[in-house]
């Protein structure tokens, strides 16, 4: 919901630093690969309760997430579509990764927190068919790897949902459920979406 308002806002100062990094031959398979490791760090600190760390750790992979592309573009070899690939990979890992990791520390949110998989997979599995049925289409466009519709959860508000975790854990059960709920409603709108459009 909060995507495309964000990006207009963060994308020049972005390409700004994304051109500087390029400069300096650094790629953006390495960012990417840093942030992976950033959220693979992340998680482990959350299985050790270190909830502070922790917050810091996915701050820092998703800084690493929205450098990648700005970095790609201003490179010699603009992006691909394997390093988006490789982008929504490493996305999806830590995604999930952060959830077993809370089931992990906290018991009592285990329940909350395969209701969350569970969107995660629908969520997923509709945005990701939209994207390869409007590319069959040619109704896609952009610069973007992966084209899907606009929706009440979407990565801004995934960081902001994560944060709010990471500071209360002790209210996670409550946090992911609510979090269930909203992933839910975008899998509904985004089948709406999807259904409207491709109805003949």
């Amino acid at each position: 919901m909060l995507d495309s308002a964000i990006r207009s806002r963060i994308e020049r100062p972005l390409d700004k630093l994304g051109a500087q990094l390029s400069a300096r031959g650094i790629s953006p398979a390495v960012i990417t690969f840093v942030g992976l490791a950033l959220g693979i760090l992340c998680c482990a600190a959350i299985v050790t309760e270190h909830w502070t760390a922790a917050l810091v750790l996915w701050l820092g992979n998703r800084a690493a997430d929205g450098l990648d592309g700005p970095v790609a573009r201003n490179g010699t070899h603009g992006p691909s579509d394997f390093g988006g690939f490789v982008d929504i990979l490493a996305d999806f890992a830590i995604y999930g990764g952060v959830l077993v990791a809370v089931g992990y520390a906290i018991p009592d949110a285990r329940l909350a927190a395969l209701a969350v998989l569970c969107t995660y997979y629908l969520n997923g599995s509709a945005f990701l068919a939209w994207s390869s049925l409007a590319e069959k289409r040619a109704q896609g466009g952009g610069e973007r790897s992966l084209q899907f519709p606009a929706g009440l959860a979407e990565g801004t508000e995934t960081i902001v949902a994560y944060v709010i975790l990471l500071l209360w854990s002790p209210q996670a059960a409550q946090i992911l459920w609510v979090w269930a709920a909203i992933v839910g409603v975008t899998v509904i709108q985004r089948v709406v979406f999807v259904g409207r459009n491709l109805r003949p």
